[in-house]
């Protein structure tokens, strides 16, 4: 077991290694949107992320190719993307208060991975990060984290050769899109381990990017200082964060991606970007990737395109753009879905029909046999489950009654964790006081501020991808709304229209309440309750996370960057 003061050096290095080989090509596809002449800071964050993300799936693809086809792609992404932010600052001059105003959100996104990262291993074990992260908070979860890195591997040492393995359990390579694993083997050629905790360390850095595309959203929303400094620090310490960030499957990654195309759609931008036709580009460009990232993104497009609809229809060219860049990003993966590792529909089966087992139906079949078997009164009977497991009823109730009979401090932390992992409208806890608060101050004078007009439009996303998910879901014994099947956009939205809400109606009491909130919720993922043995906690962990969370506090708080 090693000593506390090398792992946590080992730990920073790590972290500064994977921060700066994932941060180059986004700063580089930000700073030539700059240099272009956007000044509109949610754009160049927009662009960021799509840029990184069109980099890591064209990285897997040239790995796909071969090994040396792909790792002379990733020392051409670092030293290209070098080269290019090196031009635009000293032959394109970016002015300097866009620059600063550009650092904020990329030191959030540092100080928010460092938080979680020592926080995640307070009680050590980083000998086995994969199997901590599997109990550190709740647990023990399945091996779904492990599944981009096994993939990566494969792809890096042998590239298209027929024979890919399947991963434990039957899944192919081609059940699962090839987002995360095409940023683990761009970064492999710049250090590695056996351990597995730079695979850790960069899930970490990556799953984090959700701090990214918030920024783009709250801003582009125009939210006052305080309402968007509170929003930042809810979301980064809710259960939500702490467990789907730090157990690194590939779930908040899209989402980081979904909230900059919510910049785009939900806010004050939507009135002038449907008109541009670029726009229509980057927005494809992101919801496209965050599908390259996990399939469940869909529940988080759907209320995307319905309110975009709804606020203003874009002109058939914009549509055309849209749909030509969704085409040629998502195309290559649908063609290897059916021709490199058939057939590439269980989660489709899965989600949609409820067929866990293995078989040759197609996707259409099984959903028709699925609710012929059961007919119409099942299918009722299903969507309704599904409404259930979303406002905690069922299974959820009785183990919070049965974990305060018991009367176990450990019971109770491990049953209301479980609650936050599994059921939306209970994931929300002490926040849903926000949609209330609009509720009772509805006649009064603050329905014009853009914190009211907000927390609106994240209601009505939030409402129109739960119906969309709760009706598509199958809903039968074998798949129900659990949040993890969803898209994570949608809890994010609650959040952040919950926190934007209570600001809107009580703005003084909001303040001290939310600030009591996230304290609460912090603490209850502090306890390790399944530690790794012969592990402890570490002091120097806990101090190196509090440094971390009072920076991103003390920057989110002071910060005040232009939209």
């Amino acid at each position: 077991m090693r000593t506390f003061a090398p792992v946590q050096g080992e730990l920073t290095y790590l972290l500064a290694l994977h921060l700066a080989l994932t941060a180059l090509p986004m700063a580089a596809a930000a700073l030539w949107a700059a240099a272009r002449g956007e000044r509109r800071l949610p754009i160049l964050l927009a662009s960021g992320l799509a840029g990184g993300g069109i980099a890591a799936t064209l990285a897997f693809w040239a790995y796909y190719g071969n090994r040396t086809i792909g790792e002379s792609f990733s020392y051409l992404v670092v030293f290209g993307s070098a080269g290019a932010i090196i031009w635009c600052l000293v032959v394109e001059k970016i002015d300097r208060r866009l620059l600063r105003d550009l650092a904020v959100p990329f030191g959030l996104w540092a100080l928010g991975s460092a938080f979680l990262v020592y926080f995640g291993f307070l009680h050590g074990g980083v000998d086995q990060p994969l199997g901590t992260a599997a109990t550190r908070f709740v647990g023990p979860l399945p091996s779904d984290n492990d599944i981009p890195k096994f993939f990566s591997e494969w792809f890096y040492l042998h590239g298209h050769q027929s024979g890919v393995p399947e991963f434990p359990g039957e899944w192919l390579s081609s059940d699962r899109p090839p987002l995360q694993t095409g940023y683990v083997m761009s970064q492999r050629p710049f250090g590695w381990d056996t351990t597995s905790l730079h695979y850790q360390v960069l899930g970490v850095v990556l799953q984090q990017l959700w701090i990214v595309g918030a920024w783009a959203l709250l801003l582009a929303a125009r939210l006052s200082r305080t309402t968007r400094a509170l929003t930042m620090v809810t979301v980064l310490v809710s259960g939500l964060v702490l467990l789907n960030g730090f157990f690194v499957w590939p779930k908040l990654l899209p989402a980081a991606m979904l909230l900059a195309a919510a910049a785009i759609v939900l806010t004050p931008l939507w009135d002038d970007l449907r008109g541009r036709l670029w726009a229509g580009a980057l927005f494809a460009a992101l919801c496209a990737i965050a599908m390259l990232g996990h399939g469940s993104s869909i529940f988080g497009i759907l209320p995307l395109l319905t309110i975009g609809a709804l606020r203003g229809m874009p002109s058939w060219r914009w549509l055309g753009v849209a749909a030509l860049v969704g085409v040629v990003l998502m195309t290559p993966w649908s063609a290897y879905q059916k021709w490199g590792d058939p057939p590439g529909n269980r989660l489709l089966k899965w989600t949609l029909a409820g067929v866990m087992e293995v078989d040759d139906r197609g996707v259409g079949e099984s959903i028709v046999d699925t609710y012929s078997e059961g007919g119409l009164k099942a299918a009722i009977h299903w969507k309704g489950q599904n409404l259930v497991t979303m406002a905690g009823g069922g299974p959820a109730y009785e183990s919070l009654e049965n974990a305060f009979d018991e009367g176990s401090g450990r019971a109770i932390v491990l049953a209301v964790r479980n609650v936050i992992f599994f059921n939306l409208i209970p994931s929300l806890g002490l926040l849903l006081l926000g949609p209330v608060a609009m509720a009772l101050a509805w006649r009064g004078r603050r329905r014009d501020s853009a914190d009211w007009s907000f927390a609106l439009a994240c209601f009505a996303a939030f409402l129109i991808g739960a119906a969309a998910w709760g009706l598509l879901v199958i809903g039968n014994v074998n798949d129900r709304t659990s949040i993890h099947i969803g898209s994570y956009l949608v809890p994010i939205l609650g959040i952040c229209g919950c926190v934007a809400g209570l600001r809107a109606a009580w703005p003084r009491f909001a303040t001290l309440y939310l600030i009591v909130a996230a304290v609460l919720s912090l603490a209850l993922y502090v306890p390790a309750l399944e530690p790794p043995s012969g592990t402890s906690y570490s002091g120097l962990s806990a101090l190196l996370a509090a440094i971390a969370l009072a920076g991103f506090v003390a920057l989110v708080a002071r910060v005040d960057s232009r939209a």
